[in-house]
């Protein structure tokens, strides 16, 4: 069973930065793959970024504003969040692809809790 543990949401004004981390425990578990999801207030869950060993992959709506990069021990990702807007307002929600990258939510193994990113106009 693998644990994927959040931090670093919050509350920032429009325009600036914030940067989520997850990891991955035990630490050998060392998923395929490693994204971020987020789900708004009455919206469904939506892919926002995944990295696999070859190739990072971001929603349109992200592109350009947001870096997604993995540690060198494979246990830990993050997603360097700029020049965020309102409607990036969301639960973050860290997930891991245990065997193989697929898109959407369909090959995701496992979920972590959520952290809340609330971006102020």
């Amino acid at each position: 069973q693998v644990q994927l543990i959040e931090s670093g949401g919050g509350l920032v004004q429009a325009g600036g930065s914030l940067t989520l981390s997850c990891a991955a425990s035990p630490r050998s578990a060392s998923p395929y793959a490693m994204g971020w999801f987020r789900q708004a207030p009455g919206k469904d869950r939506e892919f926002v970024s995944a990295v696999t060993p070859g190739n990072r992959y971001y929603a349109d709506a992200v592109k350009g504003r947001f870096t997604i990069r993995r540690s060198s021990a494979e246990d830990t990702v993050y997603l360097q969040m700029n020049t965020l807007k309102p409607e990036d307002t969301a639960v973050y929600l860290c997930a891991a692809y245990g065997n193989y990258y697929c898109s959407g939510d369909g090959c995701v193994n496992y979920w972590g809790r959520g952290t809340q990113v609330t971006v102020a106009s």
